[in-house]
């Protein structure tokens, strides 16, 4: 049928695929904005990836982080992304997310539920000028679940793993009380306060309304676009996009009721996920090492990415990394689930533990990000002799401090850890290295000399401990360094870890105002992608915490503003 024929079933303002923190802001704006706006989401729950995040958005020089005694500036993030991105930070999309970030935070707060707050303390994962140590990252307030009424049941769930005691979240900051809750008053109260949450809300709901993170972040969103008359249609995925000439002027979705084309009178706006578990995408963009685990929900499958190809968009491909890694321990549990267990602070920059590759030696500074941690473990498997996967390794004393992935701190029987390998156990370094199995002499040399740099305090090889992320994640009662302390008497443990992706880099390449580019680099008009949907403007590098979620709420926001004809113009008049 001629594109000129077709019968649309529906009419709006503004579509928006994917109901991730990229998509629910779009279309919130636009609603706010005085557009109609219909956000279809694919599976039956709201959030995505960031529902299962820190929910942590990093925006430079925002009035947050002044309020919190955390001041930064944009000219400093500049300077920082130029260190990082060289010739790079020049791109307009650099520009415009800096420019407009402190606006859409403001716009937010003022008009939504949507709030952030800044923590103290909150490093940049890059020991380079214009570096912050705070104020840059925030995060979203905690949410009450029981607000949303019926709709609660809406928000993806944390990761199961992240959960306890039937599913109560757990913060970084709650972790000390519960692990010690008869140590101080301070921690008797909180423990006690949380419990007693969750067992009151276990009367009425599957898991706790204490909502935080990621989860807080993704209910602040949907709450606002209830309350601003979004429609949102869930398990609606995207078929076809459809063009008028060269203009984008709606799309084909699947429903439980069959087909429904929605013209899109100001636009349609992609936010399904990035590349997500899409075998044919990962099989062209990511190294073989990395395709077989993914954070990302099993529902995000590159099809706004794969949409957009067909109407000659482009996917942008000369990045550093086509995706930002995690590395992941993975164990099948005995209900047959399998957990991939993302090892993302918790433990790896603690004291007492070391990552070797298959040949037994160190690789990494153990206490940097995640992504940097993948990508020297990606680095590392040139060699056909330190092929994935990578292994942490510690002593008893280590687990019963801090844990280690799916071992919680303090575990004694370790018996169900053992029975499915994930725990690998040896009474001595020689043997744990024969069960791996790798080079006995190797990894007792390894363990030798990183037990000479934790009395020295001062890692010769990766400089573990020295960087303000380093030292934030470690322990400070560990002396001279807060990342290092002697591998002392067995048992030993081992556990695998493997490459996964937290977030697609690689993605449809746009313009500042968020506009999808043609294979030609014009604006294809009416076609918009936020968040993993669209290339990365870091380029697949890591600043720090929060650089995906951040500016894909930020284009979020632009592309519902220039629908609404309105970005130019408030552009304009934004202080510089």
């Amino acid at each position: 049928m001629p594109q000129a024929d077709r019968v649309w079933d529906i009419e709006t303002d503004l579509l928006v695929i994917g109901a991730g923190a990229g998509g629910m802001t779009a279309a919130l704006v636009g609603a706010l904005e005085g557009l109609g706006v219909i956000l279809s989401e694919k599976s039956d729950m709201v959030g995505g990836t960031t529902a299962t995040s820190a929910g942590t958005v990093w925006i430079p020089g925002n009035r947050q982080g002044r309020r919190a005694g955390t001041p930064d500036t944009v000219e400093a993030a500049r300077t920082y992304l130029a260190a990082m991105l060289g010739e790079h930070a020049t791109d307009q999309r650099v520009d415009m997310f800096l420019k407009a970030g402190p606006i859409v935070l403001d716009y937010l707060e003022q008009k939504t539920s949507v709030k952030f707050a800044a923590p103290p303390v909150h490093p940049d994962y890059k020991q380079l000028r214009g570096a912050a140590i705070g104020g840059r990252a925030l995060g979203a307030v905690p949410f009450d679940g029981r607000e949303l009424g019926d709709d609660f049941v809406r928000v993806r769930p944390p990761r199961r793993e992240f959960m306890v005691l039937g599913g109560m979240m757990v913060g970084k900051a709650d972790i000390p009380a519960l692990l010690a809750p008869f140590r101080n008053w301070t921690n008797f109260r909180h423990a006690v306060g949380l419990l007693a949450r969750h067992a009151l809300d276990r009367l009425r709901h599957k898991r706790g309304t204490r909502l935080i993170m990621g989860n807080a972040l993704v209910a602040r969103l949907l709450d606002s676009i209830r309350r601003a008359g979004v429609e949102l249609r869930c398990e609606t995925a995207l078929r076809e996009i459809i063009c008028e000439g060269d203009d984008i002027v709606g799309a084909v979705l699947t429903s439980p009721t069959g087909e429904v084309a929605i013209r899109a009178r100001k636009g349609v706006v992609l936010a399904t996920g990035g590349i997500g578990w899409s075998r044919e995408l990962r099989e062209r963009l990511f190294p073989d090492a990395a395709r077989r685990f993914s954070l990302a929900p099993s529902s995000n499958t590159g099809d706004g990415i794969q949409a957009a190809e067909r109407v000659n968009a482009i996917i942008e491909r000369d990045l550093e990394s086509p995706a930002l890694w995690m590395p992941s321990s993975v164990m099948a549990q005995a209900d047959g689930h399998v957990s991939v267990f993302p090892h993302i602070m918790l433990d790896r920059a603690k004291p007492g533990l070391l990552a070797v590759n298959k040949s037994g030696r160190r690789f990494v500074n153990e206490a940097d990000s995640y992504h940097d941690f993948v990508a020297a473990m990606l680095r590392s498997n040139a060699s056909a002799s330190s092929a994935t996967p990578a292994f942490l390794i510690c002593d008893r004393a280590f687990i019963k401090d801090f844990g280690i992935g799916l071992v919680h701190p303090g575990t004694k029987d370790l018996t169900e850890f053992l029975q499915t390998n994930y725990l690998i156990e040896a009474e001595t370094i020689a043997e744990l290295a024969q069960k791996i199995p790798i080079d006995p002499d190797q990894l007792a040399e390894t363990v030798e000399r990183y037990n000479r740099y934790a009395e020295s305090g001062v890692d010769e090889d990766f400089g573990r401990g020295s960087s303000e992320l380093n030292r934030f994640n470690g322990d400070a009662r560990s002396k001279p360094n807060p990342c290092l302390r002697r591998i002392g008497p067995g048992p030993y443990y081992a556990v695998a870890v493997w490459p996964s992706d937290l977030a697609s880099s690689a993605g449809l390449r746009t313009d500042s105002c968020a506009r999808v580019l043609s294979r030609d680099g014009t604006v294809l008009f009416g076609l918009y992608a936020v968040g993993t949907d669209s290339s990365s403007i870091f380029r697949g590098t890591y600043p720090g915490p929060g650089t995906m979620i951040g500016p894909a709420m930020v284009f979020g926001w632009c592309a519902a503003m220039d629908a609404a004809g309105k970005l130019r113009g408030l552009l304009d008049l934004a202080p510089r």
